[in-house]
């Protein structure tokens, strides 16, 4: 998924996991992971990667790029077995390189082992240091290897125990999806910051961060995996056991702000159906006039379907999204920037040409992409440009696993609306309130992190040395 925002302007996905289990022997495990994948694009973009058991040996193979740039049919044709995982990847933790790129696989006592991760440790940097210093190599500097290497080191009690013993070690948002030799296991952290769910197909089994990758091999959606849940699959079946985990759990809410698919469910609300109601609300008690509602494509346009609905403002098509342009698009010269945005993203002057309209956003980070494209659409020719934006204002850095801006680059940091408004250059901006982002996921039953917007996180981000105590 192209997105139009410049780099720092935009709250980064951060990565995608898929794993299957071939019951039969019937299944493709690589194609079927790689249309998975393909499902999952929208959630990294740097690299993807593929590992694949036979019953014998695990085969993997990653790389820098999108899906289709990694994989063809030689590659997928090589990756043969009965169980395999998946992961697409934007790196929030670790630098930009095939080496940082997963899943990664191990060698231990038990066997080989590999892991893909969603999500990011708040103590990987001091558990990092204290594996080191009793002996531990590290190969990549991502946060994941810090979790294999755990499971490693404790494999030797069993693999249930190694796993039990690792989340109550590691601190932080983490979906994951393990492969050994005969198992594939889903693991989510017990604040269930991270999403994801298990699918049925057949007598088979799919574990992906969002239903929309079930979709795309054809499972039945199941269930969510549930916070602080281990589903372990293997030839005896499906079974699950729990770590503890609080009363109420924490899922980011930006998934259903900006990250998550369109199509996809998370514990218990569809995306696309909170998209449109936060539009809705945002539209209540709005006594703006407009000749027109437009949306930023593709993440806001539910909003703008749902403002116009309930404003009784029409709804229009005012910027053609070029869906051709990936993340691996060149960033042009200073004196080139506007040329790269045009390339993404354009108006469509024949319809906002003399119009007041009513531009709906899901977010705005630092507002030089929201400047440009209020720019653009003045220069189009739209007598009018009233700025609407279905979430709050982005407050706080995330450190559960989304690259957003420094508090001091975030444009709602130490601002009002009306300076914002002012420095993005529209005539009018009006922000959702919190309390109403939230109810239009009240459906869930579960709680919800709202820390980029009010600073409130579900664990300390400051890591205490004193906590660290591990039995190696």
């Amino acid at each position: 998924m192209a997105d139009i925002r410049e780099p720092g302007d935009r709250m980064e996905e951060y990565c995608g996991v898929f794993g299957i289990y071939d019951a039969t022997g019937e299944l493709n495990v690589a194609q079927a992971t790689y249309y998975g994948l393909y499902a999952l694009q929208h959630r990294g973009q740097e690299s993807s990667g593929i590992a694949v058991s036979d019953g014998q040996t695990i085969k993997q193979y990653r790389n820098l790029g999108l899906v289709p740039e990694v994989f063809d049919d030689e590659i997928l044709s090589g990756l043969t077995g009965r169980i395999g995982i998946g992961h697409v990847r934007y790196s929030t933790f670790g630098e930009k390189d095939v080496i940082n790129s997963q899943p990664l696989v191990a060698r231990c006592k038990m066997g080989m082992l590999a892991l893909a991760h969603n999500g990011s440790l708040v103590n990987a940097t001091s558990l990092r240091t204290k594996l080191e210093d009793s002996g531990a190599i590290f190969q990549t500097s991502v946060d994941t290897e810090v979790i294999l290497n755990l499971i490693a080191r404790m494999s030797s009690r069993g693999l249930d125990e190694a796993i039990v013993r690792m989340m109550q070690t590691v601190r932080g948002s983490y979906a994951l999806v393990l492969l050994t030799q005969d198992r594939l296991i889903g693991i989510r952290d017990p604040y269930g910051i991270r999403p994801l769910c298990l699918g049925r197909l057949g007598e088979s089994y799919v574990l992906a961060s969002e239903s929309c990758a079930l979709d795309a091999v054809g499972a039945e959606f199941v269930r969510d995996v549930r916070p602080g849940e281990v589903v372990v699959i293997d030839r005896d079946g499906l079974r699950t056991f729990h770590v503890p985990a609080p009363l109420q759990s924490k899922l980011c809410v930006f998934e259903f702000v900006y990250f998550a698919r369109t199509d996809s469910i998370i514990d218990g609300v569809g995306v696309y159906a909170a998209r449109k109601d936060a539009g809705r609300r945002l539209a209540v008690g709005d006594d703006v006039k407009a000749d027109m509602v437009i949306g930023v494509p593709d993440s806001a346009l539910p909003a703008a379907i749902g403002y116009s609905e309930q404003s009784g403002i029409p709804y229009g098509e005012g910027l053609a999204k070029n869906r051709y342009v990936g993340r691996t698009f060149i960033q042009p010269e200073q004196g080139m920037r506007e040329i790269g945005v045009r390339t993404k993203l354009n108006a469509l002057a024949r319809n906002v040409r003399g119009k007041r309209l009513v531009l709906v956003d899901d977010s705005i980070v630092r507002g030089t992409t929201s400047r440009k494209i209020v720019e653009m659409l003045r220069t189009a020719g739209a007598r009018e440009v009233h700025m609407r934006i279905s979430s709050p204002p982005v407050l706080s850095p995330c450190y559960f696993g989304v690259d957003i801006a420094t508090t001091e680059e975030l444009v709602g940091h130490g601002r009002s609306v009306e300076e914002i408004c002012n420095l993005i250059g529209a005539d009018s901006l009006k922000f959702l309130s919190q309390e109403d982002l939230l109810r239009t996921v009240e459906s869930s039953g579960c709680g919800f992190c709202t820390g980029c917007f009010d600073g409130c996180y579900p664990i300390n981000p400051c890591e205490d040395e004193a906590e660290l105590v591990l039995d190696l």
